[in-house]
């Protein structure tokens, strides 16, 4: 093996996932400029390699330096200095500043940065501001860059290693050496697999208790992800067993130690055939407890609206409004304005929104303290356009407290409100619907409203639905559709697809609802493009991104999300793509249209949020997104969270609606197509619906009511509440840390 040793002049090529990277390398000592090839995670322009491998002949790129392994070193002399700087690797500073700092200072140039960065102030055009921008990002960058040289050995990519730098911070290293398998369940996007390649590089046997307890935590949390609060316990043996390639004893003697911990909860669940156990992780447990309970606390107590003659009421409201209820809808009205929790579920057009606005105009006659929420902005947005009232997000209206990590609206600290209506309650989640309840005062009145044949909520749980099963809350479902909306086809047949019913397909004239036949995957494509591109601006004046969204039963694939998304940016958004603004295949652009695909209460943004790039500031490394008037900054190294969203999930649009949903519909999807997933996209519509695919496909999904079954406890849980049964207590060990703590809360 040779070795060679030079400063890096330029990056040609950098893979982010995996770190591959083709450069030029100035060689030390020599005028002469070669290129290296290989796995360099994280190197920078400017930086000093040593780097050990081989020569090798490319038949198409001539002689190149084929780098095994590699040590890097701040940059020593002037020019690689400048070129360090130069290169983006510090916020702040360009091409220009990186002269102007080099020229004055010299060699002692870095030297300054580590001891003495006031003096930056020396140098014209940099004042406090700007001083104080590049401090803070020379000192995470120096941190983030032990980080990076540490996970590199491990193949950790240099986004995922900003991301673990950002939860562990200056303990990074020694975390990960005391447990790599931490890193499957606290970091976003690794998985146990990557997590436990890391561990056996450093030496963690297949039997290790940590990798089996860890193994069990992240399967746990893969099942979270697929929706479920809980697992059955023979399942979740059989998973982790066969995940770990370990014998399903040694799971069931981790599990038992997991649960003796408080880390897992184990609990048998009794339905009208069979007693079943299962097991939580320790937060899904409390999630469902929590709601169980505080369901329970809020129908103790009586709201605070004045009883009242409610016929008059509705038939007063109705008149007032121009509206003539139907009896369905009157007693809808009815339950919401007498009930202390009321639901209500229904299809498009069966008349939730009018419902919404009598009762919210009934609760006003007694009340001007009443709060309107949904789990979206979209949705919140709809709901003020429907009530005239303001309304918000659920996030906002518990707001978020960055100290504590939690919201501060809660029990000691409640919501100011007598009424709280909620619309689109189908998209909450165990999570969002326990910190809800908890701020909840005792006196107020709650009406959800929500179609509950819609996907189940992003996030662990199915909680509306359960709501319904239990038979323990007051609802109301509505089946009639109303005069205005029979002429609808959008409606009529989003109905039809809800009954197992195949849809009218036949394209007329004016209508709202269009099917284009086409089996070519290729051809899907070009339909779509000349639909967004041409035809539908031309026919409806719809605006290309603002006013259509495509939506995918998946993302995966040539018909899928990611591919339909690089297609559109590349033939609609032409504008030059900056290789540092994304994480692998997502690089952005000005114009781009995002989503947001976690929840940031720091930036106040939530999964499911769209918006479009406003600007990009390559030397300052931030881009803005613009989210309906809100203008949210982003670093580069924080770009993971965002993706293209010209094409998205149905899952990713729940909530949300569209003057136009374009929605190919295709064999090719075949594992995913689903009655709920057609049925919810269609209803994204507000006024034109467009499948381009086979009448077979939508014909699979018409069939398939098999939809992926989520397993809950909050069913078992109201119904015991109910019951008077006692709560659980989740008791720590004697010794364990947090013990004095739940005495010092439960007896003190």
């Amino acid at each position: 093996m040779e070795s060679i040793d030079g400063c890096l002049e330029h990056i040609i090529y950098r893979n982010d996932d995996n770190g591959y990277t083709v450069a030029k390398l100035l060689l030390s000592g020599e005028s002469r400029i070669v290129t290296v090839v290989g796995s360099m995670m994280g190197v920078q322009i400017g930086e000093t390699l040593t780097c050990n491998g081989k020569w090798h002949k490319d038949k198409k790129f001539g002689r190149q330096f084929v780098v095994k392994s590699f040590d890097v070193s701040i940059p020593s002399t002037t020019r690689g200095i400048e070129k360090y700087l130069a290169s983006g690797s510090v916020s702040g500073i360009g091409d220009v500043f990186a002269k102007r700092i080099v020229d004055h200072f010299g060699e002692k140039t870095l030297e300054i940065f580590d001891v003495a960065p006031h003096r930056l102030l020396e140098v014209e055009g940099i004042g406090k501001k700007k001083l104080e921008r590049i401090q803070n990002s020379w000192s995470k960058q120096k941190d983030i860059r032990k980080v990076m040289i540490f996970l590199q050995n491990f193949g950790v990519s240099p986004a995922f290693a900003q991301r673990i730098f950002k939860v562990y911070g200056h303990n990074t290293i020694a975390k990960v050496k005391e447990n790599p398998y931490r890193l499957s369940t606290e970091i976003d996007g690794i998985g146990f697999k990557k997590a436990d390649a890391i561990a056996q590089q450093m030496g963690f046997s297949n039997d290790d208790h940590r990798r089996i307890e860890s193994g069990i935590e992240y399967t746990l949390t893969q099942m979270s992800r697929n929706g479920h609060t809980c697992y059955p316990f023979q399942n979740l043996l059989n998973e982790a067993a066969f995940l770990l390639s370990v014998s399903a004893d040694a799971v069931e003697m981790a599990l038992n130690n997991l649960a003796a911990k408080g880390r897992v909860i184990l609990k048998i669940i009794t339905d009208s055939d069979s007693s079943t156990t299962f097991v939580w992780s320790k937060l899904n447990f409390q999630y469902e407890k929590d709601i169980a309970e505080e369901v329970q606390r809020l129908l103790l107590f009586d709201d605070t609206i004045s009883a009242a003659n409610w016929e008059s009421e509705v038939e007063k409201s109705s008149r007032k409004l121009g509206i003539t209820l139907a009896e369905q809808q009157e007693k809808a009205v009815a339950k919401s304005v007498q009930e202390k929790i009321h639901i209500i579920t229904g299809g498009p057009g069966t008349g939730k929104s009018t419902i919404t606005k009598v009762v919210l105009d009934i609760c006003l006659q007694y009340t001007s303290n009443i709060l309107l929420a949904a789990p979206t902005g979209r949705a919140a947005k709809r709901l003020t356009e429907i009530t005239k009232k303001e309304a918000s997000t659920i996030h906002s209206l518990l707001t978020f407290d960055f100290f504590t990590g939690y919201f501060r609206k809660n029990k000691k600290d409640p919501l100011d409100c007598d009424v709280i209506i909620i619309d689109e309650a189908s998209m909450i989640d165990s999570f969002l619907m326990s910190a809800f309840l908890k701020a909840v005062p005792d006196h107020a009145k709650i009406v959800l409203v929500g179609d509950v044949d819609q996907l189940p909520s992003v996030g662990a749980g199915n909680v509306l639905n359960d709501f319904i099963k239990s038979d323990e809350l007051p609802v109301t479902i509505l089946t009639e559709i109303f005069r205005q909306a029979v002429n609808s086809q959008i409606v009529i047949n989003a109905h039809k697809i809800n009954q197992g019913i195949f849809p009218d397909l036949r394209t007329e004239k004016g209508a709202d609802f269009f099917f284009i036949t086409e089996r070519n995957p290729q051809r899907i494509i070009q339909h779509v493009m000349g639909l967004i591109d041409k035809r539908l601006p031309k026919a409806y004046k719809f605006h290309k991104f603002k006013d259509i969204q495509l939506l995918c039963p998946m993302n995966k694939g040539q018909i899928g999300s990611v591919e339909f998304n690089r297609v559109i940016q590349l033939k609609l958004n032409p504008n030059k793509i900056n290789e540092e603004t994304g994480v692998g295949h997502r690089k952005f652009v000005e114009g781009d249209k995002v989503i947001q695909t976690r929840n940031n209460y720091d930036k106040g943004v939530f999964n499911g949020d769209i918006g479009y790039i406003k600007k990009i500031l390559p030397v300052d490394k931030v881009l803005y997104v613009d989210y309906e008037g809100k203008e949210v900054e982003y670093e580069f190294n924080e770009l993971i969270d965002l993706e293209l969203a010209y094409a998205v999930s149905v899952h990713k649009y729940q909530g949300s609606e569209s003057p136009c949903i374009i929605m190919p519909v295709h064999e090719f999807y075949n594992l995913l197509l689903f009655k709920n997933l057609l049925y919810t996209g269609i209803t994204r519509g507000k006024e034109l619906v467009i499948l381009v695919g086979t009448r077979e496909a939508v014909n699979i999904a018409i069939k398939n009511n098999k939809a992926h079954k989520r397993f809950t406890g909050l069913v078992s849980m109201l119904q015991q509440q109910d019951r008077g049964l006692p709560p659980v207590l989740i008791v720590p060990m004697l010794h364990d840390e947090g013990y004095s703590d739940w005495v010092n809360e439960h007896f003190n």
